[in-house]
């Protein structure tokens, strides 16, 4: 058995409808070489469940997984209509043109299944972001996207010249990890809101970035003026 298949997903949040879980950096979000992680959490919990976002392998952090098929349209309608919002966190060893404000830009294919950020406008992808210097020549970003784009936000921080550290893909540092992490959710689900973050528990720069004081302000980022 591969040691995929032997990993034990963190549970972050069990509804009747739904779970939220943490899928780790290097899982494929799908079966490849072994069980994704959608095949895994079936496994692990027992049950079908059903995909209605999802993160590329590199990506860690929170994922829903619908528990039944009416939930599962539920979920994907929200999603269409950019009714759930997401924040990420991502480190760059590389300095931006910019520290904080708009990306916008058409996507296209580019070499080797990459991307590349378009001056162009006709159907953007659209994220917004901060950032901090949280030591001398590394700095964090907290990052909202307004659209569901493949390889968005590596693409989008690659276009201001800051690569995300490891993300081999796009000229980023070579690191012991990819580091971006899919950080909070916040929507609103039969009438209630829902809200939830998860920390980064795997690269020594999230666990630096955590310890500084300025990452207080992204402790409830849906509190930021987006």
């Amino acid at each position: 058995m591969s040691e995929q298949a032997n990993t034990l997903l963190k549970i972050v949040f069990t509804h009747n409808d739904f779970y939220i879980l943490e899928k780790p950096a290097g899982l494929s979000f799908h079966s490849e070489d072994g069980p994704g992680f959608v095949v895994l959490a079936e496994l692990q919990l027992s049950q079908k469940l059903y995909a209605v976002h999802r993160l590329d392998k590199v990506t860690s952090g929170l994922i829903i997984l619908a528990r039944n098929k009416g939930a599962a349209a539920c979920f994907t309608a929200l999603f269409t209509e950019h009714a759930i919002s997401k924040f990420y966190l991502a480190i760059s060893d590389a300095k931006p043109k910019k520290k904080q404000g708009w990306i916008k830009g058409d996507m296209a294919k580019s070499r080797r299944g990459s991307f590349k950020l378009l001056t162009t406008k006709l159907n953007p992808a659209i994220t917004r972001f901060y950032s901090v210097s949280y030591k001398p020549g590394f700095r964090a970003y907290i990052l909202k996207p307004y659209s569901g784009k493949t390889h968005q936000l590596r693409v989008a921080l690659k276009s201001i010249g800051s690569a995300i550290l490891g993300d081999a893909m796009y000229a980023g540092t070579p690191s012991n990890r990819t580091y971006l992490h899919a950080y909070a959710l916040s929507f609103l689900w039969q009438g209630e809101h829902m809200q939830f973050t998860l920390l980064p528990d795997h690269g020594d720069e999230y666990i630096a970035l955590i310890k500084h004081q300025d990452f207080q302000a992204w402790q409830s980022p849906w509190q930021l003026d987006w």
